[in-house]
């Protein structure tokens, strides 16, 4: 019997049996994989720098076990896991000044792979050896406490983007990590998803975030140059919230506040409170390396606590006992329950889904023109370092004025993302003044319906 994907007959179990395909161009991210290439051209994190101690670091990232180390001369490495001589693991390997040594013959190599010493052998062979052997390695960095590679050709290196929120004067950026045992793309799909907020985060179970996410609003979405912007503009009593939630290509998400926006009091172009990587371990294992942002246009300082960063995350924390997680869900109860893989055949999308409709079908487009040749663009070759970013709150005080006021807070909304699209030319305090201005000036004059 064939399948029937669409049904609305009472008690059609027996005919929703089968299993729907998941979208493999988007769900496999190994070596040699079409959306692995592609995600292999971008800055990826794939630790926190504080997790890289005096001993090499086993990790996995696209599908492949690799090794990170800092050497004695403080020089991060991220190699191959095994030896090029005799394939012992590098995980066991001695960090020392010049780079690392392997365990097994002491071979030392250098943080981009060369071979620096192959003891044991007769004069003159370690230049043959350099010549002939390489340990696999990658390029990486550390921004902000969290550990970068590069994992693509070395000749497409691409500028390490800088966003503008990661910069802002005043805030503490604490980093940190987020586990999801299923596939990366069932995880990155909420952030163009703002219905959910109202759903998982407020109505099912409990208020996990501030109490105005309840309020479902007015949804649109926003394909730009470099990624994607969605937003949900809710009114609070005589207030219009416009929380943006934003996409830069490929894998890097920004949001508003959890806690120190509720749309009660107004805020004029708050900015991220949590700015995340979604980063395939592999095609069933998912790490999100992320900062929390505290200060005045994130979330508040008494949010800095341990369990903090994983309250803004999703609204709970990671380590729950079972029932707790049935009563309580979050993000990851809703993203793991779909399975390691979401059947993506057997979803009925809706107009709310556009968000992530539009997403997937640029990379799908992505994904192929780099299967064609073209390299995928960069932000970094749209906007110098630091790049604008949107991701954010602002709050205004604009009453219902007895009209449609769903078409009023389309406008505010839209009128709220307009302004800022036209300072993204500017940087730092000069774009915040002319946002904030344009914004109060929007309150002060109002928008008809």
């Amino acid at each position: 019997m064939a399948p029937r994907t669409n049904t609305s007959a009472p008690y059609d179990g027996y005919h929703q049996t089968w299993i729907g395909a998941s979208d493999s161009v988007l769900t496999q991210v190994g070596p040699g994989t079409p959306c692995g290439e592609y995600l292999r051209r971008y800055w990826q994190p794939v630790e926190l720098a504080k997790e890289v101690g005096e001993r090499p670091k086993l990790i996995r990232v696209l599908g492949e076990d690799l090794v990170l180390f800092r050497d004695k001369s403080d020089r991060l490495g991220l190699v191959h896991k095994n030896c090029p001589h005799r394939r012992a693991s590098m995980e066991f390997g001695i960090c020392e000044g010049g780079g690392i040594r392997c365990c097994y013959h002491g071979w030392l190599f250098d943080v981009d792979g060369t071979v620096v010493e192959a003891p044991g052998q007769p004069d003159g062979v370690d230049e043959r050896i350099q010549a002939s052997t390489r340990l696999g390695a990658y390029p990486v960095r550390e921004y902000q406490g969290l550990v970068f590679a590069y994992l693509g050709p070395p000749e497409s290196v691409p500028e390490f983007p800088i966003y503008d929120t990661l910069e802002m004067p005043g805030h503490e950026m604490v980093p940190y990590k987020a586990p999801f045992h299923c596939n990366w793309i069932q995880v990155q799909d909420a952030i163009l998803d703002p219905l959910h907020t109202a759903f998982l985060h407020s109505r099912m179970s409990r208020q996990q975030f501030s109490e105005g996410f309840g309020e479902i609003g007015e949804m649109k979405f926003y394909e730009r140059p470099s990624g994607y912007i969605g937003t949900a503009t809710r009114r609070v009593d005589d207030n219009v919230w416009v929380r943006v939630n934003e996409l830069v290509l490929p894998n890097y998400t920004q949001a508003g506040a959890a806690f120190a926006a509720d749309g009660t009091a107004q805020r004029y172009f708050g900015r991220t409170s949590f700015a995340r990587w979604v980063v395939p371990l592999d095609d069933t294992e998912t790490m999100c390396f992320a900062w929390a942002v505290f200060g005045d246009r994130g979330d508040p300082p008494e949010y800095n606590t341990p369990e903090g960063p994983e309250l803004i995350e999703q609204g709970e924390v990671f380590d729950r006992p079972y029932e707790e997680r049935q009563r309580f869900p979050a993000d990851v109860e809703a993203c793991e329950g779909m399975g390691v893989f979401s059947e993506h055949e057997k979803e009925n999308l809706v107009p709310s889904d556009k968000g992530i409709q539009m997403y997937r079908r640029r990379l799908r487009e992505l994904i192929g023109a780099l299967q064609d040749g073209k390299e995928p663009p960069h932000a970094t070759s749209i906007w110098p370092n630091p790049l604008p970013t949107y991701g954010g709150d602002t709050v205004l005080t604009v009453p219902a004025n007895g009209g449609d006021d769903r078409k009023l807070l389309q406008k505010v909304g839209m009128a709220v993302m307009e302004i800022q699209f036209a300072a993204e030319h500017l940087k730092g305090e000069e774009r915040d003044q002319q946002v904030i201005a344009a914004l109060k000036t929007l309150e002060a004059e109002g928008v008809a319906a």
